[in-house]
């Protein structure tokens, strides 16, 4: 194909290039696609390790299918919402650290209010769409950097805690034992080796070789077992409202307020596409369409039983990689997630993963999101004001996360919402970058 084919969103380079290269958008998200309803399950009670693996099963399986879904809004277009952009849509790490403190032990039934909550989001964020070009000037590399940033800080625990044998370990003898770090240890060298040394899909795909490559040492540790494989079925359609439909005001508000920064996420994730491959700017239709799909993407992945959606950026860096910007190639990637979500052995094989294994994986993960937080803030004017907003409400949040008995006599939306993290550190920088006037000389 020619350069201006290449970049040209409505070409289509013909089958034999837009397969391999549609697999190879597949691969690069894959992992990270089902690491948060991984961490979700865990957490509520029914991950790795439980009696009953069947609703993890399911999440694992409608996430994939839920990220074919509003990757095929934002490729082919559904009215106002799509792109139509090379956009690949996944599960988002963004919305954990709200999550986990709606679901921490309460087993399978607090998953109805998470999801009816991240349904209400995704409407909410489906109409923020249409204004998303007058919230802009809340939301400057500072504040965004440190929702980034905070959001890896809130999840490095997970990884580390996964590595070291899960929450099922801790307690026991097992738990840090030499095994599981060796587990982990391998998923994160092989990572990093195919990261800094392999280039195509060996380098895209690093993270899925390196898990690949721990549960082959697993195996020869004689840690896997494919029981659940055997017994899951062959096929799995979606079943609305899999987990009921139940009210909560904290949960429906943290959705909300994340819902906001997720739009100023697809913005980015738009523009990064645009001005990278395309070289111009991203038209203010393909702004409005990105994040609309973003928030409907979201609504349908959680009336299915999946988790919240966004943009992924491992997938706009793979385009600047390849340099095509075909939307074509990553349609074909959305039809190749979603027969693989409806098919649940896929599913019970990825629950055959150890943690440790899946630890280190996250590890890495969570790293770069910390990693591109940096990157973010690095773009900014460091003056005693930015400094002193940036540093209060980074100590906020991470204070009250570290701390949560600290507000333990607060009305239970408000204790959820402060003991996020994310949510109290995005919201003082938000108040204080609109209300602190620059100093003037």
């Amino acid at each position: 194909m020619t350069a201006e084919q290449a970049r040209d969103p409505d070409y289509f380079p013909g089958f034999a290039v837009a397969i391999p290269l549609g697999i190879q958008h597949v691969l690069a998200m894959f992992v990270s696609n089902l690491t948060p309803p991984i961490i979700v399950a865990g957490a509520t009670g029914f991950g790795f390790g439980s009696p009953d693996p069947s609703n993890l099963i399911y999440m694992i399986q409608m996430s994939m299918v839920s990220a074919g879904i509003a990757t095929l809004i934002q490729t082919i277009g559904l009215g106002p919402a799509g792109a139509r952009l090379p956009m690949v849509q996944g599960t988002s790490f963004a919305f954990l650290p709200v999550m986990i403190p709606i679901v921490s032990g309460h087993g399978v039934a607090a998953m109805a209010p998470l999801m009816t909550a991240a349904m209400i989001g995704g409407l909410f964020h489906t109409a923020l769409s249409f204004f998303v070009g007058r919230i802009r000037f809340a939301l400057p590399p500072m504040v965004t950097g440190l929702v980034v940033l905070m959001i890896g800080f809130s999840l490095m625990r997970i990884g580390v805690q996964y590595a070291a044998g899960g929450i099922p370990a801790q307690g026991t003898p097992a738990y840090g034992a030499g095994s599981s770090w060796l587990l982990a240890g391998v998923v994160v060298a092989t990572t990093l080796g195919l990261s800094f040394i392999a280039r195509g899909i060996w380098s895209s795909a690093a993270v899925l070789i390196g898990l690949v490559a721990g549960y082959t040492v697993a195996a020869l540790m004689g840690r896997i077992t494919l029981a659940p494989v055997a017994s899951a079925g062959w096929v799995m359609l979606p079943s609305p409202f899999h987990f009921g439909f139940e009210l909560s005001a904290a949960a429906i508000l943290g959705f909300c307020l994340m819902g906001f920064i997720s739009a100023i996420e697809s913005i980015g994730g738009v523009s990064a596409i645009c001005e990278s491959t395309a070289g111009r700017r991203a038209t203010d239709r393909e702004l409005v369409g990105a994040t609309c799909a973003d928030g409907v993407g979201t609504a349908v992945a959680a009336l299915f039983g999946a988790m919240p959606n966004t943009s992924f950026s491992q997938n706009i860096g793979l385009i600047a990689i390849t340099g095509v910007m075909s939307r074509h190639v990553v349609t074909i990637g959305a039809v190749f997630l979603i027969m693989c979500g409806l098919a649940p052995k896929i599913g019970a094989l990825i629950t055959t993963i150890p943690i440790e294994v899946l630890g280190g994986g996250v590890i890495v993960m969570f790293g770069m999101v910390a990693s591109s937080a940096v990157s973010i803030l690095s773009n900014v004017a460091w003056t005693q004001r930015s400094m002193l907003i940036f540093g209060t409400a980074l100590s906020l949040g991470v204070g009250l996360e570290l701390e949560p008995a600290a507000v333990s006599h607060l009305p239970e939306t408000l204790r959820i919402m402060l003991t996020s993290g994310v949510l109290p550190a995005a919201l003082v920088a938000v108040v204080l970058n609109l209300l602190v006037p620059e100093r003037t000389a």
